[in-house]
């Protein structure tokens, strides 16, 4: 058989590596993860260290230096601009917008969106957290008012682990926020999203934090487990930190629940743009999405002016420029229709109620909005969260106080009776409280987001110098 006859073997093109980056640089190991994405196509592979990596990383955080407060300030601001234009791990950041929309099937324009949110909550990181220190204790012992006995905020630990959902990329900008108080960090990406995770770790590495101050760190459950206990404090969504839940040195993001509650005393037709604002905004995928709204009244008028307007969302593939809902691989998608119709059993479908699954035809399916009516305030779908548009819409009554509007992470209150604001600025289980018409997603740098970070990361101790 000559060359020119020599059968020809089709090979798998080489797929994209996102390395590990350990205390000594990128990181490359032989155990993969493949990234696909929403059509099942292969994006990416990425390296996946074993226990030993992550405990010699681990020992090199703990041994490294504190960078001075100015020069952390100057990093994050720097590091901010490199996430937001610069070309990092050989993407540019319209390729980084891009991959990102194809493997978590947001659309490309809430994608790009939270590019720029993230960016500027690095940004304003350094000052975000002097937001969150006591006003009766100063950063630094040196401090003239130390002289005479003061309070001084001090790190609880000097290691914080991060792992980090991959439900949406602006999850990322609050724990740098560590590194502002001179924590190192270690970062677990998720499988699901890796490249923000990536990416900011490059921004702020080249930004002037060292290699020994914040590493990426993929791996198995076994190694993740070993960042959290190689860790002096612990942050996260994922499933190996809530495994951590009753550990005091672990701080575990919670679903978000968050509800809106119209009063009689207001008419709903007025915030209408503003409720379903909330609901749509960020193609629903978001903790600050409302998933509830309680009013006071009959809700059906509401349930189905709040559908009406849903529908009308088109169909479209997350790279396309008018997409606005979340898209997943179809098997998941049915998956994700069948627990949630499961769920409505019992309820007055509006909208969503046969299923809410479209096919794209290309193995993924987009996730349409869904509109429930529920016959009381403390129906169990209340408090059922996922990642589109889901709304359920409750009957509420003064008699039925504030317990159906606990355990919520941002509440919008459209009412004028202000005694019941009272009751919702003291109820614990409520972190935010929006009154009147602000949506539940409003949000800017330097305001708590579920507490500050840095309650959490800090605390205060008693300095008297000679």
């Amino acid at each position: 058989m000559t060359d020119s006859e020599t059968p020809q073997v089709d090979q798998e093109p080489t797929l994209p590596v996102l390395d590990a980056l350990g205390p000594s640089g990128p990181y490359r190991t032989h155990n993969r993860q493949r990234i696909t994405d929403v059509t099942g196509t292969a994006m990416a592979e990425m390296s996946l260290v074993p226990a030993l990596f992550v405990k010699r990383t681990m020992k090199a955080l703990h041994a490294a230096a504190v960078l001075p407060a100015a020069e952390r300030a100057t990093a994050l601001a720097r590091a901010a601009e490199l996430f937001r234009s610069a070309t990092l791990g050989g993407m540019t950041a319209r390729e980084y917008e891009l991959a990102v929309t194809r493997v978590s099937g947001l659309p490309v324009n809430v994608v790009r969106v939270a590019t720029q949110t993230c960016a500027e909550r690095v940004a304003q990181s350094y000052r975000s957290v002097q937001l969150a220190r006591p006003a009766g204790a100063v950063s630094d012992w040196r401090d003239p008012l130390a002289r005479t006995g003061q309070a001084v905020w001090s790190r609880r630990g000097e290691v914080l682990a991060v792992h980090v959902p991959g439900n949406h990329p602006g999850t990322h900008g609050f724990w740098p926020e560590a590194l502002a108080l001179g924590y190192r960090v270690a970062v677990r990406p998720s499988t699901r999203e890796p490249f923000t995770a990536q990416r900011l770790v490059l921004a702020l590495r080249e930004a002037g934090f060292g290699d020994d101050h914040v590493a990426l760190l993929p791996c198995g459950h076994e190694a993740a487990d070993a960042i959290v206990r190689g860790a002096d404090l612990a942050y996260g969504g994922d499933e190996i930190i809530r495994s951590y839940a009753d550990d005091p040195g672990v701080l575990s993001l919670q679903p978000g629940r968050s509800k809106i509650l119209l009063t009689a005393d207001t008419d709903w037709r007025e915030h209408l743009d503003m409720i379903v604002d909330s609901v749509g905004r960020h193609a629903g995928s978001g903790c600050v999405n409302a998933t509830a709204v309680l009013i006071e009244g009959d809700p059906a008028p509401l349930a189905g002016a709040i559908a009406e307007r849903l529908a009308a969302l088109p169909s479209l593939p997350p790279d396309d420029e008018k997409a606005c809902l979340p898209v997943q691989q179809t098997k998941a998608a049915r998956a994700l229709e069948r627990f949630v119709l499961d769920r409505a059993e019992g309820t007055r479908a509006w909208l969503g109620g046969t299923g809410f699954v479209d096919e794209l035809g290309d193995g993924s399916a987009v996730l349409r909005p869904v509109v429930h009516q529920v016959n009381a305030p403390d129906a169990p779908q209340v408090g059922a969260e996922v990642p589109f548009p889901c709304v359920w819409v409750a009957p509420w009554s003064r008699e039925d106080g504030i317990e159906p509007l606990c355990d919520t992470l941002v509440l919008t209150a459209v009412t004028q009776d202000e005694e019941l604001v009272d009751a919702l600025v003291a109820e614990p289980t409520i972190s935010n409280l929006h009154v009147g018409s602000h949506a539940t997603h409003w949000h800017r740098p330097g305001l708590p987001h579920d507490g500050y970070l840095g309650e959490f990361l800090m605390r205060s101790k008693t300095v008297v110098r000679v």
